[in-house]
């Protein structure tokens, strides 16, 4: 071949290579939009019942968790549903900050530091642990947003964090094609079955790896599944680091 053929062909290589990038950059923005669209529908169709989940699931967990000894039982119990009821609200607003997060850290901070009883740091740690449940619920409909911070290096990695919540959910073919497929629009049970070929028990299985995970969703009992914010990151993540190495 002469060296004008491959001068040529070095060029289109480039061509090639950065309308490559370009159709990546491009379908990574429309994905995007597709997923805040789709997010702010699921909040306000189903604010309502995600804030009802949430506080049903304080009272329950309270109930069996507090201190029931306790002279302080019931007026603590009514003021950390109150507590609760306040912070579940951002997700029908839309709107949360870290500013707002640390604040909301801080009061529960001064409770454990007002408590007199030897129950208190048990009963309070609860209502903490019912907060973070929020919060994880906010980060996956992309109403909370984790603040940049600078960039770890290697050794700060937490292993057993980054195999369990990113490495595990994605590492079976089925359950990455279900994350492709919803980076692209919300899919039923049944689009699901047909795309993977699992069936009933086995699908609903690596579903909830899924959803356990925080990276998909299901709009309600039943309904169709729609992709989080945490799992479209993920997926952009594995594309970025597809790309680099090929």
């Amino acid at each position: 071949m002469s060296t004008s053929s491959n001068s040529e062909l070095q060029d289109l290589k480039e061509e090639l290579s950065i309308f490559r990038s370009e159709f990546h950059r491009f379908a990574e923005r429309s994905n995007q939009q597709h997923l805040d669209t789709i997010i702010r529908d699921l909040q306000s169709r189903y604010a309502d019942l995600f804030i009802d989940h949430q506080i049903d699931d304080a009272r329950h967990d309270l109930c069996e968790r507090m201190v029931h000894d306790c002279p302080m039982h019931d007026q603590c119990f009514t003021h950390f549903i109150e507590f609760l009821s306040t912070t579940a609200e951002h997700i029908r607003t839309g709107e949360i900050t870290q500013e707002m997060v640390i604040s909301y850290r801080q009061k529960i901070d001064e409770l454990q530091s007002r408590g007199k009883f030897t129950g208190c740091p048990t009963c309070i740690g609860d209502m903490a642990a019912l907060f973070d449940k929020q919060l994880d619920l906010m980060r996956s409909l992309g109403i909370l947003r984790q603040e940049k911070t600078n960039a770890r290096t290697v050794t700060d990695i937490p292993e057993e964090v980054v195999v369990r919540e990113i490495f595990e959910p994605i590492g079976n073919v089925q359950r990455f094609q279900m994350l492709k497929s919803l980076g692209t629009g919300t899919r039923s049970f049944s689009d699901l079955s047909r795309l993977t070929g699992l069936k009933a028990g086995n699908l609903l299985f690596h579903i909830r790896k899924l959803t356990d995970s925080g990276m998909i969703l299901q709009r309600h009992e039943r309904g169709d599944y729609i992709i989080t914010d945490r799992g479209y990151q993920t997926l952009l993540g594995v594309a970025a680091l597809y790309e680099s190495l090929s």
